[in-house]
């Protein structure tokens, strides 16, 4: 994956997640997005998913690239963690979303050629273009708020 592609939209949708939290009243994160899921928890699963990937290629930092032990379930692993999202205050969740998306794009951006190209030949074992599961959220809560 060309490198300036994903960090230039990671980068869009990082600022774009931003303003919407700076924008979102308290009643706003409590609003029930679906499924039990509220603005606030969906705001902590991106950050969950984003946690993910910053831990991943931090071991691919230390050992080297390879695939995950064990393939992830990615429904299983929502619903597990949904109780943990719900659970966290809503502003904290807010803010650990921005704060984990700007780490994590900061590591992305810095991230080696070689480290790419390991990346690619390991069959991309994590999605350095986060913009698009922040999109998907974003375009459900911004339609949700209004």
């Amino acid at each position: 994956m060309n490198k300036h592609l994903y960090t230039e939209e990671n980068s869009v949708q990082r600022e774009r997640l931003k303003a919407l939290v700076a924008k979102l009243s308290d009643d706003d994160l409590r609003r029930e997005v679906g499924a039990g899921w509220t603005v606030a928890a969906t705001l902590a699963h991106i950050a969950f998913w984003d946690q993910r990937v910053l831990k991943l290629l931090h071991r691919f930092e230390r050992q080297g690239v390879g695939p995950s032990p064990q393939p992830a379930d990615v429904d299983a692993i929502n619903d597990a963690a949904k109780a943990l999202c719900l659970a966290l205050p809503p502003r904290t969740a807010a803010h650990l979303a921005v704060s984990t998306a700007e780490e994590l794009d900061r590591e992305l951006e810095k991230l080696p050629d070689d480290m790419l190209e390991e990346l690619a030949g390991a069959g991309h074992p994590i999605k350095l273009l986060r913009a698009e599961h922040r999109e998907y959220h974003l375009d459900e809560i911004e339609q949700l708020i209004g």
